[in-house]
């Protein structure tokens, strides 16, 4: 879910030639749960083998991969560890509305409605351990780093990124914001169209938002950012406050103290600890124990996860083969003007 703050943080699009050679930490869960989420059948249901094992993470993994290391990008795969005590109380309460709405995907199934299939279907993603292994194991065969958090990613992300080694944090949430990463990039792993409802396409393009910037821009410091982003809402107090949304939130930090708030908000009807809250985003445990080394692809291990495993298209691998080889010939030559 994420902090909700799309209405009050001020962002620029970017060309994708301005990420070319930058190393970005990306908030991988984020990624595999929008490519669960949107690579499906007409049905709703998800992409499999001829086993019935899922593909449809690895089908999404697996080009976009590609296209990043081909916009000379250097993505740096960041995965959740255990989740804080609070989250996993969350957690819980996502597991039933995702227990609800696979109820009601049965329901439509058995009506044969594909459009009420889809839309339930995509209400109760579940992104696997199996999943995420193997997501790790292509990931490494491309010679690309994978981070094992040791809670969430985009605060083990958000790290790499202020001790300099990366340059952005990729997720589509704000909570790496609150962590304290210079810079966020949305938009780096979506479709670069998009279908609009005319039946046309319009093109995405990376957004950046500047954490100073965005701080200039609201007046505020990165202490009462935190304190706006418990009022909205966090994967720790979902829904936040009721009655209160990021602009009222900005109002009511900039003008009143936390006791103040917390006196307000009790009034209102809060059912969490304020300063509870945000000690977990203060507290939140990193390690700085990380390797973000380099490698070749591996051809055949990506073979065997793709091709022999899950039966994909020869063809379809080797065509990313051949992008990868390009790439890395370009690269190559390149660098022979490269005095520096």
């Amino acid at each position: 879910m994420g902090v909700k703050l799309t209405e009050i943080i001020p962002r620029k699009e970017l060309q994708w030639d301005e990420l070319k050679a930058k190393t970005i930490a990306i908030d991988t869960p984020n990624v595999l749960y929008q490519f669960l989420s949107s690579i499906r059948k007409p049905d709703g249901t998800l992409l499999t083998d001829s086993k019935g094992n899922v593909t449809s993470h690895l089908v999404g993994l697996f080009p976009r991969t590609i296209r990043l290391m081909e916009l000379g990008i250097k993505p740096v795969f960041v995965f959740d560890g255990k989740p804080p005590l609070l989250k996993k109380q969350e957690i819980e309460r996502r597991r039933g509305l995702k227990e609800k709405a696979n109820e009601k995907f049965e329901i439509a199934k058995e009506e044969g409605n594909e459009e009420e299939m889809l839309k339930y279907s995509r209400q109760s993603v579940k992104l696997t351990k199996d999943m995420i292994k193997e997501a790790q194991e292509l990931i490494s065969a491309f010679g690309l780093p994978v981070i094992q958090a040791p809670s969430e990613a985009e605060a083990q992300a958000s790290l790499i990124c202020r001790n300099a080694d990366a340059w952005a944090v990729a997720s589509q949430d704000y909570d790496a914001l609150v962590y304290g990463t210079p810079k966020v990039i949305q938009n780096l792993t979506l479709a670069e169209k998009r279908k609009l409802p005319n039946g046309s396409y319009v093109k995405v393009y990376p957004v950046m938002i500047e954490l100073k910037e965005a701080l200039a821009s609201l007046n505020i410091n990165q202490e009462q950012l935190l304190l706006l982003s418990v009022l909205v809402g966090t994967d720790f107090n979902p829904g936040g406050v009721k009655g209160i949304g990021p602009k009222k939130a900005l109002k009511l930090v900039m003008e009143k103290s936390i006791p103040e708030i917390e006196k307000e908000i009790e009034k209102m009807g809060a059912d969490f600890d304020l300063n509870e809250i945000m000690d977990v985003f203060r507290q939140m445990p990193v390690s700085s124990d990380y390797n973000l080394e380099f490698n070749n692809f591996d051809e055949e291990r990506i073979r065997k996860i793709l091709i022999d495993k899950h039966q994909f298209s020869v063809e379809r691998v080797e065509s990313g083969f051949e992008q990868l080889k390009k790439q890395k010939e370009e690269k190559k030559q390149t660098s022979l003007f490269n005095f520096k």
